[in-house]
């Protein structure tokens, strides 16, 4: 099981970054994909979902209406599309995988994903 993120960077606030976790290894249609980041001395926190049976999602507040996840089942990816961005939003961002195809209504909790991808750092700047 691979999972690999890319796309972070430096941005200004109010800028876009768009995500992505490349996946392999895995059965993609079977595997729910969620989104976590980490702002260092904070923990983990879980930000989006997306269910691998009929694609609904969830976002936590501190992100709804500013960023939107998709899979792309033809290339097992998971993107995260990032816009407004705000320099609270500086962390690193990391995708996970969960053998269990759910997103839950509650948003993702850390321990319930068994595979991730090494992280990208976001830094948005003021």
């Amino acid at each position: 099981v691979q999972l690999v993120e890319s796309g972070g960077g430096l941005v200004q606030a109010g800028g876009s970054l768009r995500l992505s976790c490349e996946t392999s290894g895995f059965p993609f249609d079977d595997y729910g994909i969620a989104w976590f980041r980490q702002i260092p001395g904070k923990e983990r926190e879980g930000i989006s979902c997306i269910d691998s049976r009929d694609g609904s999602t969830y976002y936590a507040d501190a992100v709804k209406g500013r960023f939107i996840i998709s899979r792309d089942i033809s290339k097992k990816t998971v993107d995260l599309e990032m816009s407004g961005l705000k320099p609270e939003d500086t962390a690193v961002y990391y995708c996970a995988a969960d053998y269990s195809p759910y997103c839950s209504q509650y948003g993702p909790a850390e321990y319930e994903y068994e595979h991730w991808g090494q992280g990208t750092q976001v830094t948005v700047s003021s």
